[in-house]
């Protein structure tokens, strides 16, 4: 490669940036996990030959992007669920959250019943004894009139960490942003047949029937497709004035 071109491609990474790279394979080097502490201010600058104005600048970029967390007091420490925020693929910005939704849908037909099977075929007994937990929180909630939404998610994050791949725990996003989505949309509906298809995808796991737990979950998604399918429908026909027709 172009040596210069090199120095040009440097030279458009700020300070703090390359800084930011720096502590990033630090943590990767020693093995640092969720919760444990950072070297100090005085020994990062020491370590990586810069001023403490540049590490506090690059350790901000890194809290910005939920790699670590600073404590007032305690010092800086590895955030929980490293380097993911709550909506990294900015769907918040899309303008049409409706074709979102049937979007996002769309996506996780496809995806979440193979991760139900390879859940089915790699979970641990931890695992399971955690599923039937996030399963129960779910049906609780259902049942005493709660808000459940952040338990299904915590559900459908559940199965994915059961597939002990390191990739799929990444993709949650899709998953949590369309539950949420879907519950805005439909105003819960669906909630016995939650419960239903949850019990059915947790049981089949647990039995590491990983063939009936990847056909519970498509049945599962394709009934919250339907209903959402139905609301949108509803919501474009009152949306329609009288005597328009609405394209199909």
């Amino acid at each position: 490669m172009d040596t210069s071109l090199l120095e040009n491609i440097k030279k458009e990474v700020s300070l703090p940036e390359q800084v930011a790279s720096q502590i990033s394979q630090l943590i990767i080097d020693q093995h640092l996990v969720s919760g444990d502490k950072m070297p100090s201010e005085l020994e990062l600058v020491s370590k990586l030959h810069v001023g403490r104005g540049t590490i506090r600048e690059a350790i901000k970029l890194m809290v910005s992007r939920n790699i670590l967390v600073v404590r007032r007091g305690l010092g800086t420490f590895i955030a929980d669920r490293t380097g993911q925020t709550e909506d990294p693929l900015g769907f918040a910005f899309y303008p049409d959250q409706n074709q979102l939704s049937l979007d996002l849908q769309e996506v996780r037909v496809q995806f979440e019943p193979w991760v139900a099977r390879a859940a089915a075929q790699r979970a641990t007994e931890e695992n399971m004894k955690e599923l039937k937990a996030r399963c129960l929180l779910v049906e609780e909630d259902i049942m005493a009139g709660r808000d459940h939404l952040q338990h299904d998610v915590d559900f459908h994050v559940c199965i994915a960490q059961c597939t002990q791949n390191m990739v799929v725990p990444n993709l949650i996003p899709i998953i949590s942003y369309s539950v949420g989505l879907f519950g805005k949309l439909t105003r819960n509906a669906l909630l016995s047949e939650t419960i239903i298809g949850h019990r059915a995808v947790a049981d089949a796991i647990c039995r590491r029937d990983g063939a009936t737990a990847e056909r519970m979950m498509r049945q599962h998604l394709e009934q919250n497709r339907v209903e959402l399918e139905k609301v949108l429908k509803t919501m474009q026909e009152k949306q329609t004035p009288p005597g328009e027709q609405i394209l199909p």
